[in-house]
């Protein structure tokens, strides 16, 4: 419960530095008879903006008309061991605290526009549920699921996730958050897959600065906590190769995310929560194809 109540003063102090105009998915209709001007909001299809009127007015606006929205939003955590990396810089603050910190504001967001929402999580190579509702109730379902989230183990293999795609079965947004250090893996192979099912797929790759610059003290001792393969260490004649093989690795996840029209965008977990969640919201929706 204190998890619950100290996630949910965060989304309090983050979403009141946000302001308003900030959407995690509502589905709009584009309608048969024209309805309306309104500001546009990330999701939105671009071929849906009135271009005319914003070189007037210098903003997006698209034209709608009113329809149901049946678009759920789905929060999906990595909460394998790799995101118990911490940061060296902030104290108290590792991988997973900022994936469910983040996650659960967007969660919030949902629930403030009357969205359905639902939570995946992996770790430990199985796959958790809260299944998808709508109101105060399903975000406390959420926010207690987000806080007894702990870095174990390994990524669910591939046959496992699949097994698990029933939520899939109407379009929906996916914010997923994760280190992907692992791409192509399971996880990285069903979410090109939920892509290629038409829903709209947005990835948070989330990274220390030590990852960023390769300011491991010389000579520190690393294992991959996700794989039995020994301790190396890092000396500074490691650290050029490093960062030249960490960037290409980073790279190919961008552009992997570009190819297949996924939403990507990258961060350092030293960042303030509240700038990152904006950037991550503010980039443009799947495109329609």
């Amino acid at each position: 419960m204190a998890q619950t109540r100290d996630l949910e003063l965060v989304i309090h102090h983050v979403l009141a530095g946000l302001g308003h105009g900030i959407h995690a998915g509502r589905e709009r209709g584009a309608g048969v008879e024209f309805s309306e001007y309104r500001a546009y909001a990330p999701g939105d299809e671009w071929r849906r903006v009135d271009w005319k009127l914003m070189a007037r007015a210098d903003r997006y606006f698209v034209r709608e008309a009113e329809r149901d929205s049946h678009v759920a939003t789905w929060l999906w955590l990595d909460a394998t061991a790799s995101m118990a990396e911490p940061s060296r810089e902030i104290n108290g603050v590792d991988k997973l605290w900022f994936a469910r910190t983040v996650l659960a504001c967007v969660a919030a967001i949902a629930q403030r526009q009357g969205d359905a929402f639902g939570l995946v999580i992996c770790t430990d190579g199985k796959v958790e549920f809260t299944q998808a509702s709508r109101g105060p109730r399903q975000l406390q379902r959420v926010l207690a699921a987000l806080a007894k989230a702990k870095p174990e183990g390994q990524l669910p293999s591939a046959e496992v996730l699949k097994s698990n795609l029933h939520f899939a079965r109407a379009p929906s947004m996916i914010f997923a958050a994760s280190d992907f250090l692992d791409w192509p893996s399971p996880l990285s192979e069903v979410l090109l897959r939920l892509r290629n099912m038409r829903h709209d797929v947005r990835l948070l790759t989330l990274r220390t600065q030590a990852e960023v610059d390769a300011s491991f003290k010389s000579g520190a001792g690393y294992r991959d906590p996700e794989r039995d393969d020994g301790l190396h260490r890092i000396g500074n004649a490691d650290r050029a190769y490093y960062k030249q093989q960490s960037r290409a690795h980073f790279d190919a996840v961008a552009g992997s995310c570009r190819q297949n029209n996924i939403v990507h965008y990258e961060a350092r977990i030293e960042q303030p929560l509240g700038g990152v969640l904006r950037g991550w919201l503010q980039l443009a929706g799947a495109l329609a194809k």
